[in-house]
């Protein structure tokens, strides 16, 4: 059996949680879905924070909270998921698709100012592979600033940590997150006023948007085990990249004065991709390609101007980094790195 590329790190605790909601029969939003706010409120330290069914529902909650006028241009990165331009397409908004930085795939400044030329407003940020662009630059454009923290939580830039830039920031809490309750997404506010416009707009909304107990349960011991899981990921992640140090391909480093968080391990390939997985398939082991699911691949051949997005869509693959890979197996795929053709 090959080893798979992304695996929820979901042990007895959360187990034990899930199985709790379900013998109380209390599996719809309610108290679990209480605790797990109030948990990412001191885990992040913002002042507000609503738990959604889905990353697009806390996504429209957050533009709603900002009040952005119908149509107004939304600046995305060509690499965030496909799910942000579908979602601003599908709110009446104009999405406005722009390139990255070859070096560490996201959004530079310049890209951004090109955007805000074309009428963007609001700028949607995702912070794709744990890493951080340039925040005080793009800031100091004063254009509002969504953070999609989804693979960048404990991400840090300048002793300010990921979530903590942006007005909003939403946690995605699916399959292939950096937390998974099986779904949904957490919407964080960082300030006062903003946090007191989220929960008015939180409480009147109708039950089919909170997430439910039983996802909760699952979200909130991940959580509170967050710290000890990242810190296995980081020393994997340390293994790989001095073992991918000694051939010829490269991986993404964050710029700055800033750690990036530990989501997978992405190698940006200087051969052919078939070759590659050719070759890691006969030592049981899965890589897939880690843009796969991005606004690039969604729009193709339609989409203009984004090179560099595209270029790194075609040669930057995932290979499996996660808790419950365990020593041998993180071993394992530390050698076949050192040995990729």
């Amino acid at each position: 059996m090959k080893l798979p590329v992304h695996s929820s790190t979901i042990r007895r605790k959360e187990m034990d949680a899930v199985l709790t909601c379900m013998v109380a029969e209390k599996i719809g939003p309610g108290e679990m879905n209480q605790k797990l706010v109030s948990l990412a409120r001191e885990f992040f330290g913002v002042e507000g924070a609503t738990a959604f069914r889905s990353g697009a529902i806390a996504l429209q909650y957050a533009i709603k909270a900002l009040d952005l006028p119908p149509q107004s241009g939304i600046i995305l990165s060509a690499l965030a998921p496909a799910w942000h331009y579908q979602q601003v397409v599908s709110l009446g908004y104009t999405p406005l698709v722009t390139d990255v930085s070859p070096d560490t795939g996201l959004l530079t400044v310049e890209g951004i100012e090109s955007a805000i030329a074309k009428g963007g407003r609001l700028i949607l940020l995702h912070e794709t592979l744990g890493f951080l662009p340039d925040m005080n630059a793009i800031l100091a454009l004063n254009l509002p600033v969504i953070e999609d923290i989804s693979q960048s939580i404990g991400a840090t830039l300048d002793e300010k940590t990921a979530g903590s830039f942006g007005v909003f920031s939403i946690v995605g809490l699916e399959e292939c997150d950096l937390l998974t309750a099986g779904g949904g997404a957490l919407l964080l506010s960082a300030g006062k006023r903003e946090a007191t416009v989220q929960k008015r707009l939180s409480d009147e909304a109708p039950l089919t948007d909170i997430l439910p107990d039983i996802n909760s349960a699952l979200a909130y011991i991940q959580l509170k085990e967050f710290p000890k899981n990242a810190e296995i990921r980081r020393e994997m992640s340390a293994l790989y990249t001095s073992s991918l140090m000694q051939g010829r391909h490269k991986t993404f480093i964050q710029q700055g004065d800033g750690i990036s968080a530990v989501y997978s391990f992405p190698v940006i390939l200087s051969s052919g991709l078939k070759e590659v997985r050719q070759y890691v398939h006969r030592k049981d082991i899965e890589i897939e390609e880690t843009y796969a699911c991005t606004i690039a691949t969604l729009l193709g051949e339609t989409l203009e101007g984004c090179i560099n997005a595209l270029s790194l869509s075609m040669r930057c693959v995932l290979f499996p980094l996660y808790p419950r890979l365990g020593t041998a197996n993180a071993a394992k795929i530390a050698k076949v790195l050192a040995t990729l053709p």
